[in-house]
């Protein structure tokens, strides 16, 4: 008896600390930054972690596409062989076009991607989840429009799932 009450100890200590660990990363992450693209292609903003680096690949400036990067600790080389916790795409395509383009990779026999319709600040968006189109990683794409053009937000593993959510619930832009 003596040695399942130790057992039972040893299972609930583990627990504890399981627990501990978890609630203080959540809690390393706050306060939550603010993040802001560019003026003139809707000034897409949202809070992510703290703990997060943010890099800006593309900026815009010259018309084109705004691309930015966020991982916790450091942003790696931007690659398709690396994860990252979020990569921020404003496209200067219509919503139209980029849909038709996940539908492309959703009709694909071997696809598992899905969508599911949401709203993002009001705005009706796609939400496609599973294996993202021109890479191996299992994750999330929200896409939704911005004036003439295209935001898709895009976490590459599901590892990321809850601060993605988070994130897209934090949303606003200027339509």
């Amino acid at each position: 008896v003596e040695g399942k009450i130790a057992m039972a100890r040893i299972a609930a200590k583990e627990e504890q600390e399981a627990y501990d660990e978890k609630k203080y990363a959540e809690e390393e992450k706050k306060p939550y930054l603010d993040f802001a693209g560019p003026a003139d292609y809707g000034e897409l903003s949202f809070k992510y972690p703290k703990t997060w680096s943010v890099f800006i690949a593309e900026d815009a400036t010259n018309g084109g596409d705004f691309k930015a990067y966020l991982n916790p600790l450091q942003v790696n080389p931007i690659s398709n062989k690396n994860i990252d916790a979020l990569r921020v795409t404003i496209r200067n395509k219509d919503f139209e076009s980029v849909a038709a383009e996940y539908q492309k990779a959703m009709d694909k026999r071997d696809s598992n991607l899905s969508m599911e319709t949401i709203t993002v600040q009001g705005a009706v968006a796609n939400k496609y989840t599973g294996t993202i189109p021109g890479t191996e990683f299992n994750g999330y794409i929200v896409i939704f429009k911005i004036r003439d053009k295209t935001a898709i937000l895009q976490t590459d593993s599901i590892l990321f799932k809850d601060d993605f959510d988070k994130l897209i619930e934090t949303i606003s832009f200027n339509a």
